[in-house]
């Protein structure tokens, strides 16, 4: 058997966490809330609120994963990590305009995007400390590791481009246009990278292995984050409170949802039966069947949700 390695060896914090709790297993969903200055955590199956853990800064980059959560708080530059218990187990300062955030669970790292001086850092995904830095062009947000690992993707939002990295290497790939203010991301099952462009209302879809566009997706006004289930796509759309939905296979529009007010951040939870999406203007979180596109529940987060990356702990 091999060794345990950092990121496992911090597993039974979250067992105990369940065995403090033990009627609240399942997936958890931890919700950066901007304007409160806190995460809620949020159990998936009751649809409560279990917990708010304060985190100074006005938090909004988030990722969870393995029993940890590393969030992103721009106002006081920082990234710390969470036990799923709420422990704070590391934190630092980053000198810059920290903003997205992605976890590469295989080679324990993670990767912040410095808003304002064009480049991502990549730092040691248990003690926080630097690894090296990658340059991109003027306002890197989004940021996304690929389902397979090989591709980590920065929207770059102020070029109107992605930068595409080899994640085990952290060479430069490519650099592909986008749309107008390209900011959430995401790769779909078969590895197709998804950008969602605010300032144009479309969705860019890129072949990152080829570096090569396939298709603009005209989406609603101001798409921000993007989530993948049931073999559809899913698009927030801040400025039109709703949800585009789109088939995988064909590219063609589905459906549009209404869901909480200016929504922002969005993730898949139940084995991909459903999605979640944070209303960033009416606080709360919406729970939609990814098979029959009904609203489930809408449950009430802290004051200004933004949830933006995958912050989802799946059980």
């Amino acid at each position: 058997m091999p060794a345990p390695t950092s990121l496992t060896r911090s597993l039974p914090t979250l067992a105990a966490a369940l065995l403090i709790h033990p009627a609240a297993a399942g997936d958890l969903a931890f919700v950066t809330n901007q304007s409160s200055s806190d995460l809620s955590v949020i159990d998936l199956t009751t649809r409560t609120e279990r917990a708010r853990i304060p985190v100074p800064g006005q938090p909004a980059g988030v990722v969870a994963h393995g029993g940890m959560v590393w969030v992103v708080a721009p106002e006081a530059k920082s990234v710390r990590r969470f036990a799923a218990d709420g422990t704070l187990q590391a934190e630092t300062t980053l000198k810059g305009g920290p903003t997205g955030i992605a976890l590469d669970p295989a080679r324990e790292r993670i990767f912040v995007s410095d808003w304002f001086n064009a480049r991502i850092w990549v730092r040691d995904a248990t003690s926080l400390a630097p690894i090296t830095e990658l340059a991109t062009g003027a306002a890197p947000a989004g940021l996304e590791i690929s389902p397979d690992g090989r591709w980590l993707a920065a929207a770059v939002r102020d070029a109107h481009e992605v930068a595409i990295f080899e994640a085990e290497t952290l060479a430069p790939h490519a650099t592909l246009p986008a749309g107008t203010r390209p900011y959430g991301l995401g790769f779909d099952p078969s590895g197709r990278l998804w950008v969602g462009n605010v300032g144009s209302n479309d969705v860019s879809v890129i072949d990152p292995a080829a570096a090569q566009p396939i298709a603009n997706l005209p989406v609603g006004e101001r798409p921000y984050g993007i989530a993948f289930a049931r073999g559809r796509a899913f698009v927030t759309n801040q400025y039109a409170d709703t949800v585009s939905v789109i088939d995988l296979a064909s590219l063609a529009p589905l459906t549009t949802l209404d869901v909480g007010e200016y929504p922002e951040g969005i993730d898949v939870a139940a084995g991909g039966a459903q999605v979640v999406v944070a209303g960033w203007f009416s606080n709360t979180l919406t729970v939609i069947d990814a098979a029959s596109l009904k609203v489930l529940a809408e449950i009430p987060t802290g004051d200004g949700p933004r949830a933006f990356g995958r912050f989802v702990m799946e059980d």
